[in-house]
């Protein structure tokens, strides 16, 4: 383990804790998996399906944010991560595996921090492929609220083109 790291982790996320051990140990993963170091520009690509502590870890550890769009986030609740190498054209997503033992919160960042990472993720295929480059879009302003939203995010409601806010949701009950 890193210890340099590990510190630069817990720095950026305020405390240690067993979640942000396992964005951490993912990150670890990943790079012997697939080889990747610190992404500058949109090189390495995570889907993360949570969003909890290690994603944190992620970031510090491989420069995907959501600001350069190679941080994305799906929300399933699921711990796990799918990495992309666009360089090589590779990935794996981890899978946090269930495990169970009487581990106070301190014996469970140990555990997880000394684990292989064999013992604590599943090591899959994604389901879906590296997602593209992030785009720019024009601002379109909404008719209602006057605020500025990227053209994709834009609705038209009786005529007028309105940001999701203010967009009234049409679904008769279902």
């Amino acid at each position: 383990m890193n210890r340099q790291e590990w510190e630069k982790c817990v720095k950026f996320h305020g405390h240690e804790c067993p979640g942000l051990a396992i964005g951490f140990k993912a990150c670890e993963a990943a790079r012997g998996k697939l080889g990747i170091v610190f992404s500058e520009d949109e090189e390495v690509v995570c889907v993360t399906e949570n969003d909890a502590c290690g994603v944190d870890a992620i970031q510090v550890i491989t420069g995907c944010t959501m600001g350069k769009g190679n941080l994305l986030y799906r929300s399933t609740g699921k711990q796990a991560y799918s990495f992309y190498n666009r360089s090589t054209g590779e990935s794996v997503r981890l899978v946090l595996k269930p495990f169970g033992g009487d581990m106070d919160r301190e014996k469970r960042q140990a555990y997880l921090l000394a684990a292989p990472a064999g013992e604590i993720f599943e090591f899959k295929t994604p389901k879906y492929a590296v997602p593209e480059k992030a785009r720019l879009f024009s601002t379109i302003f909404c008719e209602e609220c006057n605020e500025g939203s990227p053209e994709h995010k834009i609705r038209l409601q009786a005529g007028k083109k309105v940001c999701q806010d203010c967009f009234a949701e049409y679904n008769r009950g279902w």
